[in-house]
């Protein structure tokens, strides 16, 4: 017979290595669930072609190879993608100045404004969400957030 005692805390779970793992993926998911949740209402667009966005947002211009390799997927996986955006005007596709072979892809002021419009949605959210927070818990996450970027982009 289990008794309530005996079943796992979180406090116990995330003392091994592997229970901080099952831990971390949980709660990462969940608040991207719910940060998606809370996108604009107006943007139609998916959260893969919000990545996109984000990436020539930060990154300027890239081709099509460069995304898809950014966001692990198949060329033309990116290749369909991009093409959704070009024909919403939120991108605009080029030759390649020096190999015709490639496409770059850029960011439209449309898929710009898209952009910007449905972060500040989000971080507002999350920023009422870390106001309830104290003080300590959000040093916690200051530390835990550059950890959680080089989780991210690990190979």
């Amino acid at each position: 017979m289990t008794y309530a005692n005996d079943m796992p805390t979180t406090e116990n779970v995330v003392r091994t290595d592997a229970g901080l793992a099952s831990e971390l993926r949980l709660s990462v998911m969940r608040l991207r669930r719910r940060l998606a949740g809370e996108r604009h209402p107006d943007n139609l667009l998916s959260m893969g072609q919000l990545a996109i966005l984000g990436a020539l947002y930060r990154n300027g211009d890239q081709t099509v190879g460069e995304l898809a390799a950014m966001e692990r997927v198949q060329p033309p996986s990116m290749t369909r993608t991009v093409n959704c955006l070009a024909d919403g005007g939120y991108v605009e596709r080029r030759s390649h100045p020096s190999d015709g072979r490639q496409v770059v892809v850029t960011l439209t002021e449309e898929g710009r404004a898209v952009l910007l419009a449905d972060r500040a949605r989000r971080d507002e959210w999350l920023a009422r969400q870390l106001a309830g927070l104290t003080a300590e818990e959000r040093a916690v996450l200051r530390k835990a957030t550059p950890i959680l970027q080089r989780l991210a982009q690990a190979d």
